[in-house]
């Protein structure tokens, strides 16, 4: 059984489609990357997971329960977090407190304090801007704190929705390092929605390229990465 399982999932808004009969699975512990186009459907899909889109045809499981239809606040009690397109922090609030956000849910305070270390550890730099307000914080730093926020929700699914927009290149490396550790050192499978397809594609194991709400192409990474294709298609010609 799969951990996430979407099938035949249609979407709409006013009536123009944004997901038309797409179909996927993320299985417990992999990284899942969805590439595609601005419109492809890509963030449609992460919005019918969370509950903050209802599907008009199709349906959603998690851990074998179907979703569709359930509200935000209990997809994240089942084990989802999600780290939304554009970071929003919280950017009067510090570091510390923004991080301590994404474990409202949770009241258990020695699990909520081995959890803070776990995202410090990860990335250090948030241990050096602890205290600091997150507004003063580059783009990439702010991508940071939103992961390890949702990390601190403890899920079993984190969804990541375009990591590396408007991050410097170098920080984008970090970031990319940072999300193949999640997956392989805290046990956390990954559904990755990017348009730095190259990236996408070289930290996950298998992959969907959308194109206009249905799925192009799929298979193992890897092989997507060397496929002719996806080349023209999704990486700007030859690697």
């Amino acid at each position: 059984m799969a951990l996430l399982s979407i099938v035949d999932a249609e979407l709409y808004y006013d009536h123009v489609y944004a997901l038309k009969g797409a179909s996927i699975t993320v299985e417990q512990g992999e990284t899942v990357a969805l590439i595609g186009a601005n419109g492809a459907g890509k963030s449609s899909i992460l919005r019918a997971i969370t509950g903050l889109r209802k599907l008009h045809k199709g349906e959603i499981t998690f851990e074998g329960r179907r979703i569709d239809g359930q509200g935000p606040d209990v997809i994240v009690r089942m084990g989802i977090a999600m780290v939304p397109e554009g970071r929003r922090v919280f950017p009067f609030m510090s570091v510390k407190e923004n991080l301590l956000m994404g474990a409202f849910m949770r009241s258990d305070k020695a699990g909520i304090a081995a959890s803070l270390e776990m995202v410090l550890e990860r990335f250090p730099r948030l241990k050096e801007r602890f205290g600091q307000q997150a507004s003063t914080l580059s783009g990439g730093e702010q991508q940071m704190m939103v992961i390890g926020r949702a990390l601190m929700a403890k899920p079993r699914l984190l969804l990541l929705d375009e990591p590396s927009l408007g991050i410097a290149p170098k920080l984008v490396q970090d970031i990319a390092r940072s999300i193949v550790a999640i997956n392989r050192d805290e046990k956390v499978s990954v559904l990755l929605v990017e348009q730095n397809s190259r990236m996408a594609l070289r930290i996950s194991q298998r992959a969907y390229a959308l194109a206009t709400g249905s799925i192009a192409l799929s298979g193992n990474s890897a092989d997507l990465l060397n496929d002719e294709r996806v080349k023209r298609l999704y990486l700007g010609g030859e690697l």
